[in-house]
């Protein structure tokens, strides 16, 4: 009798709860309720929803339900190297590109934090301005670029971490640690892996391309990073791809979404199309016939989210019955089990993140590290004579080029807006005792006679040029942003070649001709192949698209007040002309692992002002089998009169046969020595890690033979070597 009082009561209690708080505006139901769990909250809300409200939540402009007083929200945000688009001033780091030319994990996870700091900021005070439903205010991150920069021509391979698997999980876990967060209970904002899987150009055709890889290729290249990040660091979102893999749409394939991504990796998050995508099912892809059965496949398949218009046939859908409101259910219990895990169901003040204010936007410890990682992505290419750092011989300098003072290239793509940008000549005039000449001279692809005749005059009466040029993010970017498609070298976001646009070079072999030194700076977002300076420049520094504090960086390596310690994250081709076409999605002969000509500078590269050495501690075993590790310690010395920065790189080499690695990035480590000071680095590789897709075995394979271990600071550099045998 008691518990049958105790259910009547309950019951009695529930019906007066909802009655009463649904009078007004401030309705609670059980949803509300931070005593329940997860799952039983988000059933809750579900289980009050209509169909029609239901499919309405899975557009990335999802609106309010003012019926259960759920907010209107936007899902698309982007943070690919700090805040974007916000409207707001924040801190803006460099391009992702240029971030894994850091090499430097610990410098990436907390590059992460403070962006979502900001955002976090950004967020609160839009909820306390009523704006909280808008673009670009969310807490949903459409971030990391997870995809392989395996050809240089690509115009987006700057927004990824490089041709490297390895490098790419490593850089791309630390992003999503550093953005999520280490609640027990609340993510700090989503992020959010893309493109999966299988993307990476040509930019003007990735809205109907086919791609068609072999399992290795696959297995190898394209889904390392992405299981990495789904399965180590527990990614919140995944964002599948315009093209279509094997015959079918990335958001609507079986291989990826229903097989690797929901059952053997057993993803739990949600999925969003990249804008568009599910429309290109009918209108390019052809695969489908209309809205209605595009949008049903998609859900089908595990894309919850759609960023476009296409499931605004859902209704359509489950009406013609090719989809039933359960399987709706389970995209939207995805959708809002992360809105719930966000906090936006809580109240406001109570989570650990409604603190956070305005005053983190552009803090002091914030823009001291955007200029860590500027500092860090300069790679140093060539350094002849040592020419740098600068002397005090040089005291008049003309600085030439397109990059020179243009701040908006430094800002890359997908980012937001400081409110300081330094540019180089901004960076170099802030230094005592040297007399700065600013002329543009060149533009990027063309010139004027009067200007080229200018720079001239200004160079023959200085004891140094800087000539800062390469290319621009309104050259080479996304389909759709950057305008190049009647521009030589360029089409529809991609460079159809990587050499130097000539105009820069013919003059700067006009500069060569006066005898006067020569540095050059170049900014890209990739591989540019300048053959003619690696040659004839006296030093050359690889700068990317560094962020706010890019021209302070650069100019600290100049004089000498920081020792540079980039690392290049992909490889320096000499040209295209022994690069496959970039509609082949085959890895022959494409980047380190598999490249086999000669290049202008190897992937891991880069020079240093001092000098470091390396010496065994302890060395690897003679043997090993699958389930042991690697292990191995070295003893680094800065041996050299300059402290400084070593990026130390671990490299195995497989045996011989099948289509194996002609040699693999599997550790590294960025060390700081003082001058004559050492480190001991030691380094765990499972043995497990080695294992490579076997067509016979339709899975992955450890091969036995015999490997090396290669170490040093790039992965044409052998400072240690040893060979071990796997059993």
């Amino acid at each position: 009798m008691f518990s049958l009082q105790k259910k009547i009561a309950a019951i009695l209690w529930l019906v007066f709860f909802q009655y009463s708080y649904s009078q007004n505006a401030g309705t609670l139901f059980p949803f509300n309720d931070k005593s329940l769990s997860l799952d039983e909250r988000v059933n809750d809300l579900i289980g009050r929803m209509t169909p029609e409200e239901k499919t309405s939540q899975m557009l990335n402009d999802a609106p309010a339900v003012s019926s259960l007083n759920i907010p209107a929200y936007n899902w698309w945000n982007e943070c690919l190297h700090g805040v974007g688009r916000s409207g707001y001033k924040v801190t803006v780091f460099p391009q992702a590109i240029g971030l894994a030319a850091t090499f430097d994990e610990e410098g990436m996870k907390l590059m992460g934090d403070i962006t979502s700091d900001e955002a976090r900021a950004i967020y609160n005070e839009s909820n306390r301005n009523g704006k909280g439903g808008l673009q670009y205010q969310g807490l949903t991150f459409w971030t990391p670029n997870i995809n392989i920069f395996r050809d240089p021509r690509w115009g987006r391979g700057q927004e990824t971490y490089g041709e490297d698997p390895f490098l790419t999980s490593r850089m791309g876990m630390a992003m999503v640690n550093g953005l999520q967060g280490n609640n027990p209970n609340y993510l700090k904002v989503s992020a959010c892996a893309k493109h999966f899987a299988v993307h990476s150009g040509p930019e003007p055709g990735r809205n109907k391309f086919n791609v068609a890889v072999d399992d290795y290729d696959l297995w190898d290249t394209y889904l390392p990073a992405f299981k990495a990040l789904v399965v180590d660091a527990k990614v919140s979102g995944v964002m599948c791809a315009y093209n279509r893999f094997e015959g079918q749409p990335c958001c609507g394939n079986d291989l990826l979404m229903t097989d690797i991504l929901r059952n053997q990796w057993n993803f739990k998050g949600y999925v969003t199309s990249d804008c568009g995508a599910v429309e290109d099912f009918y209108r390019n892809h052809k695969t489908h016939a209309n809205a209605a059965d595009a949008a049903a496949d998609a859900v089908l398949h595990g894309t919850d989210l759609e960023c476009g218009e296409a499931y605004h046939a859902l209704m359509e859908a489950i009406k013609n019955k090719s989809i039933t409101e359960k399987d709706i259910d389970i995209s939207v219990k995805r959708l809002f089990m992360l809105r719930f895990r966000l906090g936006m169901f809580d109240s406001i003040k109570n989570g650990p993140y409604d603190a956070i204010s305005l005053t983190n936007l552009e803090s002091k410890s914030h823009q001291q590290h955007a200029l860590k990682m500027a500092h860090e992505s300069m790679v140093l290419l060539k350094n002849k004579n040592g020419i740098l750092p600068l002397s005090s011989k040089f005291k008049k300098i003309v600085i030439i080029g397109p990059n020179a003072d243009n701040k908006e290239i430094l800002l890359g793509n997908y980012n937001g807006v400081p409110s300081t940008i330094i540019t180089l000549l901004n960076g170099l005039k802030l230094k005592p005792n040297i007399e700065i000449i600013y002329k543009k001279g060149t533009d990027y692809i063309s010139s004027k006679h009067e200007e080229v005749e200018d720079a001239l005059s200004a160079a023959k009466t200085s004891d140094l040029v800087i000539f800062v040029g390469g290319i621009s993010p309104r050259l080479e970017g996304e389909s759709g942003d950057a305008g190049n498609d009647n521009l030589e070298g360029f089409s529809g976001g991609d460079r159809t070649n990587i050499s130097l646009p000539m105009v820069q070079t013919e003059f700067m072999k006009k500069i060569k001709a006066t005898g006067i030194p020569l540095v050059f700076i170049n900014m890209s977002g990739g591989a540019v192949g300048f053959e003619w300076e690696v040659k004839n420049a006296d030093a050359i520094i690889q700068a990317w698209y560094g962020g706010q504090s890019s021209g302070k960086a650069i100019a600290d390596i100049l004089t000498g007040d920081y020792n540079p310690s980039g690392r290049l994250p992909v490889s320096f081709y000499k040209n295209t002309d022994e690069l496959p076409p970039i509609e082949d999605y085959s890895m022959t002969n494409r980047t380190y692992r598999y490249f086999k000509g000669e290049v202008l500078y190897p992937f891991g590269f880069g020079l240093s002002y001092t000098k470091f050495s390396y010496n065994w501690e302890t060395m690897p075993l003679q043997s090993y089998s699958q389930n042991d590790t690697i292990q191995f310690s070295i003893r680094v010395t800065n041996v050299g009169k300059l402290s400084g920065d070593e990026v130390v790189q671990a490299y195995i080499v497989y045996p011989g046969g099948d289509k194996l690695p002609l040699k693999e990035l599997h550790q590294f480590k960025r060390l700081k020595i003082d001058k004559k000071s050492n480190q001991l680095v030691t380094m765990n590789i499972p043995v497990s890690s080695l294992l490579k897709w076997n067509d016979e075995k339709a899975g992955m394979k450890l091969y036995p033979g015999e490997y090396q271990l290669k170490v040093g600071s790039n992965s044409t550099d052998q400072r240690l070597y040893k060979k071990f045998k796997i059993n």
